[in-house]
């Protein structure tokens, strides 16, 4: 659940609706997603689809049942509960954005992280995930670019 979101830049509503059947190797279908489109697909790393299929081959889970059977409130608390394990205060969009700035900060062009891992209409909103970018990160990138 929580590479899902970190990963693959999902929701947790989104996480918390996907059923067996919207698996489909290293896609995952969304029906009905946020945008208001009719679906959406979320692409997630080979090793992370791996270890969803096996968890639910593990969890005997059928094809249309949910794949995570909890509500907003429980699912949460099992981020904030992990959080805590490693000393860090999040909630369930922290690793949404995660995802972005991490993906951004890794070289990927805005537009993939935008349209392709966010899955946003408009490149504004992305960019207000991302945030401002420091002088040190600044400086970095610019010596990587023109060394």
């Amino acid at each position: 659940m929580l590479e899902l979101m970190a990963r693959g830049g999902m929701r947790i509503g989104e996480v918390l609706k996907l059923r067996a059947i919207d698996v489909e190797d290293c896609k995952l279908f969304l029906l009905n997603p946020k945008s208001g489109r009719q679906n959406e697909i979320v692409f997630i790393p080979k090793k992370v689809a791996d270890r969803l299929k096996e968890y639910i081959r593990s969890k005997n889970i059928s094809p249309d049942e949910r794949i995570f059977p909890l509500g907003y409130t429980g699912a949460r608390q099992i981020v904030k509960k992990a959080g805590r394990k490693i000393g860090v205060e999040i909630r369930p969009h922290d690793l949404r954005r995660h995802a972005a700035t991490f993906a951004s900060r890794s070289g990927a062009p805005i537009e993939i992280v935008s349209k392709i891992i966010l899955r946003h209409a408009n490149l504004s909103t992305t960019q207000r995930y991302l945030g401002k970018v420091s002088d040190c990160e600044a400086m970095r990138w610019i010596e990587n670019i023109f060394h």
